[in-house]
Parts: C-alpha cells; sequence; structure tokens
C-alpha cells in the first residue's frame, strides 16, 4: 500500500533531483541493521554534497518525511522493515551501553515510536527508551498503531515544528 501511494513520488522526484544537484538523485549511507550488520540505506538526496544547507525542496522533503521513500527498496531487499528503531549511524555502535544496543534486535523501520513521539525533539536517552520499549513490546498491533500515526503525522504535519535535521550527534552514555 506504502510503496503503491508513493509511486508517483518515484517517478517525478528522481528527474527533479537530478537536475537540481547535477546528478544522482539519491543518498546512500552505511547503518547498522539487525544484529548490527551494516547495509546501505537509500534516500531522496536533499543536500549538496559539499556542506551547503539543504535547498527548499531538500527541506520540505525532510519535513514530509518523502526523503525516506526509497527505503521501501531497503523494506523489499529485507534489510529493514516499515516499522522498528530508526537506523543510527555505525559510528555509534561501540557508545552504546549493553542495553541501547537490545535495539539491534529488530531490523531497524521506516518509521517508529521515536519518529511519533517527537523526533529530533527527543533528547538521546528518550529515544534509546522508545527504541527498547518497541522492541519489548513487538506486536502486530503496535505496528499498526505507528503506522497509523505516522500518516497522521506527515499528512497534519503536526508534532514536527522546524528543523528536522537538528538533532545533535550521540556521544555516549555521558552524551545523553
Amino acid at each position: 500500500m506504502g510503496l503503491m501511494t508513493s509511486l508517483p513520488f518515484f517517478v517525478v522526484l528522481p528527474p527533479v533531483l537530478w537536475v537540481l544537484f547535477k546528478g544522482n538523485p539519491f543518498f546512500v549511507q552505511i547503518r547498522p541493521g539487525l544484529h548490527a550488520r551494516l547495509f546501505t540505506i537509500l534516500k531522496f538526496r536533499t543536500m549538496h554534497g559539499d556542506g551547503r544547507p539543504a535547498t527548499g525542496l531538500g527541506k520540505l522533503l525532510r519535513k514530509a518525511s518523502i526523503d525516506e521513500l526509497p527505503q521501501f527498496w531497503n523494506v523489499l531487499r529485507g534489510d529493514m522493515s516499515i516499522v522498528g528503531p530508526r537506523p543510527l549511524l555505525p559510528e555509534y555502535l561501540p557508545l552504546y551501553s549493553a542495553e541501547q544496543h537490545l535495539r539491534h534486535a529488530v531490523k531497524p523501520g521506516m518509521t517508529g515510536l521515536a519518529q511519533i513521539n517527537g523526533r529530533n525533539r527527543l533528547n538521546w536517552d528518550k529515544k534509546f527508551e522508545f527504541d527498547l520499549h518497541y522492541v519489548d513490546n513487538l506486536s502486530l498491533m503496535l505496528d499498526v498503531r505507528i503506522i497509523f500515526e505516522t500518516a497522521a503525522e506527515i499528512f497534519l504535519v503536526r508534532k514536527i515544528p522546524g528543523s528536522v535535521t537538528d538533532a545533535s550527534p550521540f556521544k555516549g552514555n555521558a552524551g545523553c
């Protein structure tokens, strides 16, 4: 269903982003997944690669989470799930406590509890709390609730004030 409703974005956005960024419309990055196995995540490009800030279109794509749609490819490949803890950067792996590592007991998701409960407005302790709550309470009903609340957030653009790129880097347990 989600893949079908996002199909127009896959038809329209790549050529627009190709022109805007003078090349590849996709952003690829290595992220840890299930059991911390590394995989390549795919997103629509929203920023220039030379450190310049996101374009106006890029900011809009991020605010509406449209930049995340290519991750359906990651779901089809089996690297990700629709719902689960968001995959973080691999350099964070050695900084996790034993409890925080439990977030890798499930596949990472395109959306999760942290996304519907504040996204980048949350501090790292709260993000990990939501991730671990998800792992401990995994159920179809929880996934359905998260999917519906994610859709409401995207279409009603609520709870996501300001920039969605304001998250500070994770610095380990002392940085929470």
